[in-house]
């Protein structure tokens, strides 16, 4: 009889398990420590979901009395891993795609490149090079110093290519703690109007990000992100990030949008819940990469597969833009750091 219950136990217990890790938003739990981290790398779970059901088949042929509970774990692990490979491809698996082939190259598009330079490291000819091959018009570097800004900007000048710079940081010891957002003089004139200093209602947290709003109200606000990773004396502040985040998406999503980029250090599974409209996932704004079926290709950490990573860097805006491309960047894996580019074209929407 208390074998019987034991494996009575052990099998609701897994089958709990395994359902919060696959979709936890069922239960609320996906912002909290531990599980926040477990379902941002579904792909990984895939694999070791995999591996387990190897080892569980091996257990089925040794050890007879337990071959009835060891099969019930292998139903539940498969159903488990066909769960995250169903929602991975729905999100789209490709690291580059398109969106719109229609709306590529229309009038008033924007080419927007993120990148989480990780403290300047892959210099500044490097991040110009990349940003004039993908003829970009903004730039969002979280991690990056306002010194290696301008030294982009000054390539990128030489190059035909004239950019503003503008930065905030919260301070000058640790490179984390600056952010950095390029815009092109074809957009106009940008102010930038977060605050320098840390915590809502003027900014992020504990890393800096920059809000820049159109000098003459014409034209989208620009937002340069970098939420704090969701590490366990941060969990706080992670949230409060993403719905300060939320927030500013939502407010400001009148006269010509929102379009913000950046690391958000989060997945759309932990988005779920901040939504202030039925088709967006932060706010007012839309992902653009699950708009174009690459929402599941990782960007962190850059020495993984992209299917194996996760997909903590986003380009978001408003239903006032339309996604004509969006893509993960895998060339520049070796370039020092531990983040992968992202790139997306938006257009104005009708």
């Amino acid at each position: 009889m208390f074998s019987f219950l034991f494996r009575a136990v052990v099998v609701l217990a897994t089958a709990g398990i395994l359902t919060v890790l696959a979709w936890p938003e069922l239960v609320g739990l996906q912002n909290s420590w531990v599980v926040a981290h477990a379902v941002s790398l579904r792909g990984l779970a895939v694999l070791v979901a995999v591996a387990l059901l190897m080892l569980l088949a091996l257990l089925l042929l040794l050890v007879r009395p337990l071959r009835g509970t060891t099969a019930i774990l292998m139903v539940l692990l498969v159903i488990f891993g066909v769960v995250n490979a169903g929602i991975l491809v729905n999100r789209g698996l490709g690291t580059g795609a398109s969106a719109s082939a229609d709306g590529a190259g229309a009038d008033g598009a924007i080419t927007v490149l993120s990148w989480n330079t990780l403290g300047d490291a892959p210099g500044a000819e490097a991040i110009a090079d990349l940003a004039l091959a993908e003829d970009a018009d903004v730039v969002t570097l979280p991690e990056t110093t306002e010194e290696t800004g301008v030294l982009i900007a000054e390539a990128m000048r030489a190059a035909g290519r004239p950019m503003w710079v503008h930065t905030v940081s919260f301070d000058l010891i640790s490179k984390a703690r600056s952010t950095t957002l390029l815009i092109s003089p074809d957009l106009g004139d940008y102010t930038v109007t977060s605050a320098e200093g840390s915590g809502p209602p003027g900014n992020t947290n504990v890393l800096p990000t920059v809000i820049a709003e159109p000098a003459d109200g014409s034209g989208p606000t620009i937002i340069a992100v970098h939420a704090v990773a969701p590490i366990q004396w941060e969990m706080s502040n992670w949230r409060s990030d993403l719905d300060w985040l939320a927030g500013q998406c939502s407010a400001r999503a009148d006269g010509g949008g929102v379009i913000m980029a950046g690391d958000f250090n989060a997945t759309l599974d932990h988005f779920a819940g901040r939504a202030g409209a039925a088709d967006a996932q932060l706010g007012d704004c839309r992902d653009a990469a699950l708009s174009a079926g690459s929402a599941a290709a990782g960007t962190w950490p850059a020495w993984a597969p992209t299917l194996l990573g996760t997909p903590i860097d986003h380009v978001l805006a408003t239903a006032d833009w339309q996604v004509d491309s969006m893509h993960v960047i895998s060339t520049e894996d070796a370039a020092g750091s531990d983040h992968r580019p992202i790139v997306a074209t938006l257009s104005p929407a009708g």
